[in-house]
């Protein structure tokens, strides 16, 4: 059993492998196939059973389990909404998102974030340093000059581009290259 887990450089940890990331079994390990939870796989196989009071004895047990696998953490089960918060958070950071981050979205809903700028400054080299109101620092990274400062307020669009970096919008000005921080 694995969950996984990003560590910022700041030390915080972020949940993004708090859903079930469990290998099934060996050939889906193999395979990279993601598979369900052994504990969730328990309660799924108890609708199998034909006679009803077998079946609801098996999913007293089952649930049982997988109920205290949970309390214990060892399978954590999170909504779209959750899996979507972790991503938007990750965002920027150079990783591949395992499959469960993924599933049933657009690859266009992946490559893009619109924010608001929470402080900015520019640094001695000329430079823009922007803070968004989730605590993400990106930095800029080409010369670029922007015609308007960024401030606090200001909403910034942040795309991928190529080699690890992005291009970011303040208020709909021309982009700038910039990089996460943190």
């Amino acid at each position: 059993m694995s969950s996984l887990a990003l560590r910022h450089r700041s030390g915080i940890v972020l949940a993004a492998g708090a859903a079930v990331l469990v290998l099934g079994s060996p050939a889906l390990a193999a395979e990279g196939i993601p598979g369900r939870a052994a504990p969730l796989q328990a309660v799924v196989d108890c609708r199998k059973l034909p006679d009803p009071t077998e079946r609801l004895a098996c999913y007293d047990a089952a649930t049982a389990t997988l109920d205290a696998a949970e309390k214990a953490g060892d399978v954590v089960v999170v909504d779209r909404a959750q899996v979507r918060e972790a991503r938007r958070a990750a965002f920027g950071f150079d990783f591949r998102m395992p499959a469960f981050m993924t599933a049933g979205e657009k690859p266009e809903e992946m490559d893009r974030l619109t924010a608001t700028v929470d402080s900015a400054r520019m640094g001695a080299d000329g430079k823009w340093v922007i803070k968004l109101t989730d605590g993400a620092v990106w930095r800029q990274i080409d010369t670029k000059r922007m015609f308007k400062d960024p401030k606090h307020g200001s909403t910034v669009e942040i795309r991928t581009a190529t080699m690890g970096s992005f291009f970011m919008k303040v208020d709909g000005q021309m982009q700038i290259r910039v990089h996460r921080d943190n």
